[in-house]
């Protein structure tokens, strides 16, 4: 079965969607569904992207199959490090998603991130970030968006070049295939051929330096947005040399296309 391992349901701060109907979209279209609900801990935000995990699994634990798994999005930071490993080590997720949103206690949505400073600049900053984070975080099984930045940052072209951070990006894919974890194919910017190839060399290079694994996960925060770009993530796994998996009980599953 193919799964789309990364949704946000009412849980998450961002999105109102309804498990039921996300339940009920992922039957329509013959997949599974992970939902990853959102925790930023410490978001610069009062209550924000964080929630109750042990109401999470009451309420929907009653949904769990099969084709029907629970996991979360980690917000990872150095400063909540012990916070996180012990909120994942002591709940049941499926699986975990471990992703990069507030550096220096800033959303990298907000334009105050990249306020005075250049693109290469806070990029580099943003790869630095990353690196120390898939270095010290030993509980997630998948690095989120590597390219998120590019959805947000105010620059002419905010795209995320290998070429040009070539040797960050390295650090991180080799720690990522050191370490045996996944490396997710996010699918909310792969609307147009040019974001996959520009995508491209950095999956392939993931393959060369050892990584074997890829997860593929749409974000979806809406019901139409289950199961968007699931083919052209597949597409990316297969020029890259790479397995698509999905996890459950914390353990990998080949996905059957």
């Amino acid at each position: 079965m193919l799964f789309d391992s990364h949704m946000h349901t009412r849980f998450s701060t961002d999105s109102k969607m309804i498990i039921d109907d996300a339940v009920a979209r992922g039957r329509e279209l013959n997949i599974g569904i992970t939902i990853t609900e959102h925790m930023d801990i410490s978001y610069p935000g009062p209550l924000a992207f964080i929630f109750d995990v042990k109401q999470y699994f009451a309420e929907y634990n009653k949904y769990r199959s099969e084709s029907v798994l629970l996991g979360i999005e980690i917000g990872m930071r150095s400063d909540c490090l012990d916070e996180n490993c012990r909120l994942v080590e002591t709940h049941p997720f499926d699986y975990v998603i471990g992703s990069v949103h507030v550096i220096d206690n800033i959303d990298i949505y907000t334009p105050d991130f990249y306020q005075g400073r250049n693109k290469e600049e806070v990029y580099r900053q943003y790869f630095a970030a990353m690196l120390q984070c898939v270095t010290c975080y030993e509980g997630i099984h998948s690095l989120g968006h590597i390219d998120y930045i590019a959805r947000y940052a105010r620059f002419v072209d905010p795209e995320v070049y290998y070429s040009e951070f070539r040797e960050q990006i390295d650090e991180i894919l080799i720690t990522l295939a050191r370490k045996g974890r996944a490396l997710e194919i996010n699918t909310r910017r792969l609307g147009s051929k040019e974001a996959i190839e520009i995508l491209m060399p950095i999956y392939q290079r993931f393959y060369e330096v050892g990584g074997r694994l890829v997860t593929i996960g749409s974000d979806a925060h809406r019901v139409t947005e289950i199961g968007r770009g699931l083919a052209e993530g597949l597409e990316i796994a297969d020029r890259s040399k790479l397995k698509v998996v999905y996890f459950k009980d914390g353990q990998p599953h080949y996905m059957k296309k």
